[in-house]
């Protein structure tokens, strides 16, 4: 289990690339929820919600949709000092990705603030500050809509707990440059009666009908809807078109659909898999009498259902096999594009030098629960087993620093080192949401360098290990099942904190993060 700088080398804990034309379902086996997907030219691009996360909203790219990487971030942080501290499960949900008059849009719509739209020329450089289009609670997945004839429009689903109520689509014109609305709208579909809780519109347009591709019926438990109409405003018909079935893939629904350039169909989507997040599925699509159709029609009751494995889509191009970046040795002059942290990004509470990362300890008086931290710097599950080993140096200042390797959902479990008098101590970290955190002293160490491990197997079971040396590794013998975060999966990270000041001279410098098989 011995690492080096010079032994890091890209680990594909999961590839859905089969390399032999094929590829497997999940695309990607990581929180990426409420996928939208577009083509521009022979380029795949992907956004998904980061809800309290920063830096917000990520952007991947694919030349084939099977092979992605991230490239980019819409924003740094979302501009509320009240995101200064972590709002599990607010922010950004459920985003909308479009090209128009040759730039890239994103919408999306934050439950408590209202509609934001950002712009871009070129998706992997600089995108416009998050701009209001309007103050609003409740309106939620927005998807922005030019029409032939120039016109532009919005079409958003509803928080009830926000706004009092669901289950309703609802489209309003918007200014064509897509800086404000200008009507109230009008709902455009109840889905009460026959897809409750519907929700995650994307509006198109193919063959003279406007289609709202819209998922229903529950995050984990649901199935995709389509509705159609000759007009934008409806009324509108509505068919099921992709469900669980027989599949043991559950709640299959809310993407995006895009064609390739040679013609072909596809719909991508997500599947929630508990503490492993919405993982992201790809299916081949077709058209029957203006209708899509999804998946495989494996029990013939006329709904498709999800593929474990299907030909590759047709490209123009040759593509390389690619995964998310994971792994991170810390020499850039940046870090990894897969960190987030908890809270809005603040520049002082790290750094990178000579090829390593300081956190500092930074926290907030009072505080010592670690769901509360700001400065906890993670990344998502990569796949259903991985192990994760990390080396660090800990310089606390007092005993109230503290810094480790955690996985981190609603409940969490970390190995914190921390000073007890004159001496550096290992400590075994339980905690939940509900500020309860539990801590249980392993041992104390000979120096202030160590190595820490923790290998997640199937079910999200998760068991943490110690090394002074690199090599002989003490098992932390209490296992711990990862449980998802609020509307997010599970996630490992590291950090340094401070549970009495807001600063401390105090420090963690990590060498290097693995992840691996």
């Amino acid at each position: 289990m011995t690492e080096t700088k010079k032994s890091l080398a890209v680990q594909r804990v999961w590839q859905a690339d089969l390399e032999n034309g094929m590829f497997q379902n999940p695309i990607l086996h990581a929180d990426y929820s409420d996928p939208d997907v577009i083509r521009v030219g022979k380029d795949y691009y992907m956004v998904s919600s980061s809800f309290h996360m920063s830096p917000c909203l990520p952007i991947l790219h694919s030349t084939d949709l099977v092979n992605w990487k991230i490239i980019n971030h819409v924003a740094e942080t979302l501009p509320f000092e009240s995101y200064d501290k972590p709002r599990h499960g607010e922010g950004v949900w459920a985003p909308s990705l479009r090209y128009h008059n040759e730039k890239f849009w994103v919408f999306f719509g934050a439950p408590d603030e209202g509609i934001f739209m950002s712009t871009a020329d070129d998706p992997a450089g600089e995108w416009t500050p998050l701009h209001l289009v309007k103050k609003v609670k409740g309106w939620i997945d927005t998807c922005p809509f030019w029409d032939d004839d120039g016109q532009a429009y919005l079409v958003s689903a509803f928080a009830k707990s926000r706004i009092g109520f669901k289950s309703i689509l609802h489209i309003s014109r918007m200014k064509p440059e897509g800086t404000a609305l200008l009507d109230d709208g009008v709902h455009v579909f109840d889905g009460h009666e026959n897809h409750p809780t519907i929700e995650g519109p994307k509006l198109y347009k193919r063959n003279g009908y406007y289609y709202i591709f819209a998922p229903a019926g529950g995050v984990a438990t649901g199935w995709q809807t389509i509705l159609r109409s000759k007009n934008i405003f409806g009324p509108y018909e509505d068919k099921i078109v992709l469900h669980q079935g027989n599949t043991n893939i559950n709640g299959p629904h809310q993407g995006g659909w895009v064609e390739t350039e040679t013609g072909e169909s596809w719909f991508l989507h997500f599947q929630d898999k508990g503490a492993y997040g919405r993982i992201v599925h790809l299916q081949p699509m077709d058209w029957e009498n203006d209708w899509p159709v999804m998946g495989q029609n494996q029990n013939k009751d006329g709904v498709g259902e999800p593929v474990l494995q299907w030909k590759k889509p047709g490209t123009l191009v040759d593509s390389e096999i690619n995964v998310p970046d994971m792994s991170d040795d810390f020499s850039a002059n940046q870090l990894g594009l897969q960190w987030q942290w908890q809270a809005n990004l603040k520049s002082h509470g790290y750094e990178l030098k000579d090829g390593l990362l300081r956190l500092h300890a930074i926290g907030h008086p009072g505080e010592t629960n670690l769901y509360n931290f700001p400065n906890i710097m993670t990344q998502k599950f990569p796949a259903e087993t991985f192990k994760v080993t990390t080396k660090l140096r800990v310089a606390p200042e007092s005993e109230q620093d503290q810094g480790g390797l955690l996985i981190l959902g609603r409940q969490y479990a970390s190995i914190a080192i921390k000073q007890t008098g004159e001496q550096l101590g290992v400590f075994y970290l339980t905690g939940d949401e509900e500020k309860l955190q539990s801590e249980v002293y392993v041992g104390k160490l000979g120096g202030n360098e160590l190595y820490l491990h923790v290998e997640v197997k199937e079910g999200a079971m998760c068991s943490f290990s110690y090394s002074e040396d690199g090599v002989t590794y003490k098992k932390i013998e209490d296992g711990f099942e990862a449980t998802p975060g609020k509307w997010v999966g599970a996630q490992i990270g590291i950090y340094c904190c401070n549970s009495e000041h807001e600063f401390s001279k105090g420090y963690v410098d990590f060498d290097y993060f693995t992840v691996h098989k």
